[in-house]
């Protein structure tokens, strides 16, 4: 039993975690090995994370796995994570699927290998009925691209008279981003000690908690997680308002 999860108020928790999964390639550098085995070494956190959220009921979450810069990688590197993200999927879609979660995936997708793209389109649609909690995968994801497509798209629609401009407000703006079916992040987790958003859902963080850990990612564990949760617990939230506005709502 966690004691750190005991601190925990089950009546105030974020509908919404997302995490910037950093620091695999210092993990490896610091014990003589190439940044691959980082990568490799990191799915035991990924896992924690997910299991932190199912445990005390966290609805989504979030895990940049795969920005559109990481493109830009070693061609060695960017084949192993492709390969990674494939045996992954293949090993863990039972247990995502038996724990009750429900896959999405948000970015580029196209750019993807057609083997990612099967693998992925087999867990979504093995997981498609699940209603215990979200897992949400930004892949192939740049937040830059994403609003930029979107404000291509509601051009496209004013132009075609399918949207008045007048019209235009954040919720519609919401409906042409790829989270469109996803609730705003409530909290926002990076580890590695970067301090640094690296085009990770900056529209959808306009008021998240932002938390930046001195952890690498591969030593990532639940208790670090409940831990976050404490902290977002005691932070007041004012979107704009005063304390008192908001202690008197």
């Amino acid at each position: 039993m966690s004691l750190i999860k005991d601190k925990i108020n089950s009546q105030n928790l974020p509908k919404h975690v997302a995490i910037i999964m950093d620091g695999n390639g210092r993990w490896a550098k610091t014990r003589g090995e190439e940044r691959t085995f980082g990568h490799r070494n990191a799915i035991d956190a990924v896992r924690n994370a997910i299991n932190a959220c199912n445990e005390i009921d966290i609805p989504y979450l979030t895990l940049y796995t795969f920005s559109s810069e990481n493109w830009n990688r070693p061609a060695d590197e960017v084949n192993t994570l492709m390969n990674l993200l494939v045996e992954t999927l293949l090993l863990e879609a039972e247990e995502i699927f038996s724990k009750g979660l429900r896959m999405h995936v948000i970015g580029n997708l196209e750019k993807l290998p057609l083997l990612v793209r099967e693998q992925l389109e087999r867990v979504i649609e093995l997981t498609k009925e699940n209603t215990k909690g979200n897992l949400v995968l930004a892949i192939s994801y740049g937040s830059q691209n994403e609003i930029l497509n979107a404000v291509k798209s509601i051009s496209s629609d004013v132009k075609e008279g399918k949207v008045d401009i007048e019209n235009i407000d954040e919720k519609l703006f919401e409906n042409y981003l790829y989270t469109k079916d996803l609730p705003p992040v409530d909290l926002l987790i990076r580890t590695s000690g970067e301090i640094r958003i690296s085009n990770f859902l900056l529209w959808q963080i306009a008021y998240a908690e932002l938390q930046f850990l001195n952890v690498l990612w591969p030593d990532f564990t639940k208790d670090i997680f409940f831990q976050c949760i404490v902290d977002y617990q005691n932070k007041e939230r004012r979107y704009g308002l005063t304390g008192d506005q908001i202690n008197a709502q």
